[in-house]
């Protein structure tokens, strides 16, 4: 699994390109919450549920009814009825937020894959191409292997969504002088 902070980093990163203007607070924690929340299955580990299990780490918390799920709590709990925002975009974009863990979790070099389409299937995926180092858990993440990690989180994840986020935050910013000229 790539770390918490990178899936954050990620869904935040997807947020900016798919919103504009200014957003609240709320609004980024709980994208970032949704991004992490797959990953609290890791408790499985210490409740002897076996890894494999559909109920295990990357289990039914990793599929995309899970992210559903989680982006309608999050649009109808986490979000105040006095705000006027419709909830229906916002439980997508929860939804979406929540479905990135899986999709970056599916580009690790390791672990059994991903669990996308449970309950219905517990067959579990990865991507073709699997670039991402997997984290170690626990303390193995302050080690040699847990930078080695961060190193690979950066140039396949981190830099990628900080150039997308940066070009798109320089077209958007260029658009209105072009107007301007014509």
């Amino acid at each position: 699994m790539p770390t918490i902070f990178t899936h954050a980093l990620v869904a935040a990163g997807l947020g900016r390109l798919t919103r504009s203007g200014r957003l609240p607070a709320r609004f980024w924690w709980l994208t970032a919450l949704c991004a992490i929340l797959p990953d609290f299955d890791a408790v499985t580990f210490r409740l002897g549920i076996p890894y494999a299990s559909m109920w295990g780490h990357r289990g039914f918390t990793h599929s995309l009814v899970f992210a559903g799920l989680t982006g309608l709590l999050m649009a109808y709990v986490g979000w105040p009825r006095s705000d006027l925002r419709p909830r229906g975009p916002l439980a997508l974009w929860f939804a979406l937020a929540t479905a990135t863990h899986p999709v970056l979790d599916m580009l690790t070099n390791g672990g059994l894959g991903v669990a996308l389409l449970a309950p219905f299937s517990a067959e579990r995926f990865f991507l073709p191409w699997r670039p991402v180092r997997v984290s170690p858990v626990g303390g193995g993440f302050f080690s040699a292997r847990g930078v080695a990690t961060m190193l690979s989180e950066f140039k396949w994840l981190w830099l990628p969504t900080l150039l997308a986020v940066a070009a798109a935050t320089w077209l958007h910013r260029k658009r209105p002088d072009d107007r301007r000229r014509s």
